[in-house]
């Protein structure tokens, strides 16, 4: 998988972008230049987001994040937020994202669905409520109708303080599903059972009503999705470009005839899942929360912006932060090593593999002049600083920070098994030393050459390890010095 092209006409701080990368450079690796202020970071948010989210309803949350402030002002067209290209191994596949309004296709003269309300473009987002709605409120009915045959029987029971306590565990159980409120006076089990069984009543009535609805709204996505197609579009989400704003602006994609639009989201998930993104911690992120972020900025509020990003990183499976020293992926990979040579064992009648020893070296390399080994019940990782003829146990902590991220990024892209990936990382150079900025390059090209990696950049040692035709620039563009 490669990235080819990027265009982004104008996002943010971002104008007039375009940028190309070449398939065939060998090594695939394309610094990513510009003073500060460039709009670095914000241009590998967006491919990351835009690719890794299209297609995965729990991930699109990242894009209206993402989109807030981007308006479009005219009715009846489109507003280009970028086009990519992208080399999936075997043809160029063109996405060009586009945003509109949500009465986009009625507003449109010649389609005959001028002013039908059925041909907006909402009707997506309505029909993803409306799945929400009833899967919660047939998992309320379901919690209802068991709390309802526990009353049952409750009923039988003789004591009165049993009965009460058996109540109070029903209702504090419906409480915490959120289904009834905290109550100021406690029923009895007879009077509660009953109102449980007028709420069921009114609970399936809903049911009934929602699944009607999305009857309805299934006829109407499949008319709009035809519409869509026929131009070769498919349809993400609704956003709104502001705070408490409706959401009436609407992302939509448009591909190529390279690629069946009937095997587009196909395509595109299996894309989503080649597109990785790095990133220090203290970088803020635009596809999280437009509030948390604010809050950021706001004297003793950095903790929702801190619990956002936790979550974010959780939903993000191709998401990256340098902020931890590796030991529980170090474990990990070394037990993972280990299961693997010995099934090779049991496969081969004795030949045990090789991983764990391999592994073990690649380790040692990285570290240079300090050794890994692994506790022998695999509980805990212990590193010695190599004294010539002695050796000093020291722990994590003791490694530098330049130390950890390097081990952090290999353990990244190793024990994930990142491959034919495009992978993103943004000022990867931070902490590590001149040397290693420059080594970095090859480093990368040894973990996994068959990625293609664009890194956001400040290092000119990093630049130096490549050509000077592998490096890519924003506006302002990096000052060079007369032999640079």
């Amino acid at each position: 998988m490669k990235l080819l092209r990027i265009r982004v006409p104008d996002f943010r701080i971002l104008k007039d972008v375009d940028i190309k990368f070449d398939k065939n450079f060998s090594p695939n690796i394309f610094p990513l230049g510009s003073q500060n202020g460039g709009g670095k970071s914000t241009l590998l948010q967006l491919i990351f987001i835009l690719l890794h989210c299209c297609t995965n309803p729990e991930r699109k949350v990242f894009i209206k994040n993402l989109l807030q402030g981007f308006v479009v002002n005219d009715d009846s067209s489109e507003r280009e937020l970028a086009t990519i290209n992208i080399w999936d191994g075997e043809q160029e596949v063109e996405l060009r994202f586009l945003v509109c309004k949500n009465t986009y296709i009625e507003k449109q003269q010649d389609n005959g669905y001028k002013d039908n309300e059925d041909f907006r473009l909402s009707n997506f987002q309505e029909r993803e409520n409306i799945t929400k709605k009833i899967s919660k409120t047939e998992q309320d009915i379901e919690q209802i109708e068991k709390a309802i045959n526990k009353l049952e029987i409750d009923q039988k029971i003789a004591s009165d303080s049993m009965k009460r306590n058996r109540l109070m565990e029903v209702m504090g159980d419906l409480r915490s599903s959120g289904i009834i409120k905290l109550r100021s006076r406690l029923s009895t089990i007879d009077e509660f059972k009953e109102e449980l069984e007028n709420m069921l009543e009114i609970y399936k009535i809903n049911l009934d009503d929602f699944s009607h609805k999305q009857a309805k709204l299934r006829i109407i996505i499949q008319k709009l999705s035809s519409y869509l197609a026929n131009q070769n579009l498919l349809y993400i989400c609704n956003y709104s470009s502001g705070l408490n704003k409706e959401e009436d602006e609407v992302l939509l994609f448009q591909i190529d005839n390279n690629l069946d639009i009937n095997q587009a989201e196909d395509w595109l998930d299996k894309t989503s899942n080649k597109i990785f993104l790095a990133a220090p911690i203290s970088q803020v992120f635009l596809f999280t929360s437009q509030t948390s972020r604010r809050l950021l900025f706001q004297q003793n509020s950095h903790r929702d912006y801190d619990l956002d990003l936790k979550w974010s990183k959780s939903q993000l499976p191709g998401f990256f932060t340098y902020d931890f020293a590796p030991v529980d992926l170090l474990i990990k990979a070394f037990t993972t090593a280990r299961d693997e040579d010995f099934r090779d064992a049991i496969d081969t009648e004795g030949n045990y593999g090789t991983r764990y020893k391999a592994l073990l070296n690649d380790l040692n390399l990285i570290l240079v002049n300090k050794k890994v080994t692994i506790a022998k019940d695999f509980s805990k990782v212990k590193f010695k600083l190599d004294k010539g003829d002695d050796s000093i146990e020291i722990y994590p902590e003791d490694l530098s920070h330049g130390e950890l991220k390097r081990l952090s990024i290999y353990m990244w892209i190793k024990y994930n098994k990142i491959e034919d990936a495009i992978v993103l990382m943004d000022e990867i150079e931070i902490a590590l030393h001149p040397d290693w900025q420059y080594q970095i390059i090859a480093d990368l090209e040894q973990w996994s050459p068959s990625n293609q990696y664009i890194l956001a950049t400040h290092s000119y040692e990093l630049c130096q390890a490549l050509t000077p035709a592998h490096v890519r620039e924003l506006e302002p563009k990096l000052i060079k010095s007369n032999n640079q």
